[in-house]
């Protein structure tokens, strides 16, 4: 069976990013953007995907975090949809079906005091919903509150504009919770956690439907 791999190359005035992904991997990381923050937030989601990813990132952090952040969420979503092709066999939903209703599929995350559910649809449509952090979000930020650690800006708004970008180029609903949770590193793993579990359930092969799209338009 082929395996699935994508390698980009993306290249602006503000980063230069490669990356080479592998669907069917297992788990393994090698990943250097210039923000150890990030780097732990992609190794832990290649881990728990089960992908292997290798991402280098040259990106203008002598001016903020943004441009690498936003622009490494571009490239892997470019990524997995040149990995997926043209995604026949796949389950396209991640993870576990509620009985209640079986078109929709949640990968519920614990991290401590937070909780964080994730949903996620390959379906060629990209629409992020983002639910839970408002409070939080795009704030006005307090001095004392500028000088906190890099999980706290993942909090207030950086997550955001990476799984924003990912969603745009990996053409998905991506739909992303805080069901509760105050700590900032918590409530940053807690999100890319319960994103690779849905991603690693939605990218795999469904033996039922091998060689068939799951959809009944003909393409995703």
């Amino acid at each position: 069976m082929k395996t699935r791999k994508a390698r980009i190359q993306r290249a602006t005035q503000e980063t230069r990013i490669a990356i080479e992904l592998s669907i069917d991997g297992a788990g393994k990381a090698s990943i250097r953007t210039g923000i150890p923050f990030f780097d732990h937030m992609l190794a832990l989601f290649a881990k728990h995907a089960v992908v292997d990813l290798k991402l280098r990132c040259q990106g203008d952090l002598d001016v903020d975090a943004h441009h690498t952040v936003e622009d490494c969420g571009l490239a892997l979503g470019q990524a997995f949809a040149q990995a997926l092709g043209d995604k026949k066999g796949i389950r396209r939903y991640g993870t576990g079906f509620d009985p209640r209703n079986p078109f929709t599929g949640e990968a519920y995350v614990p991290m401590d005091e937070c909780l964080a559910r994730c949903v996620i649809d390959f379906s060629g449509r990209p629409f992020l919903v983002w639910r839970g952090l408002d409070r939080a979000a795009y704030k006005s930020l307090s001095k004392a509150e500028k000088g906190q650690d890099m999980s706290s800006a993942f909090r207030f708004g950086l997550a955001r504009e990476f799984f924003q970008a990912f969603a745009n180029e990996a053409r998905c609903n991506l739909h992303l919770e805080l069901l509760y949770g105050d700590e900032p590193h918590h409530i940053a793993e807690a999100l890319f956690k319960a994103f690779a579990k849905a991603v690693d359930a939605a990218c795999q092969r469904d033996p039922r439907i091998a060689g068939r799209l799951p959809s009944t338009k003909g393409r995703l």
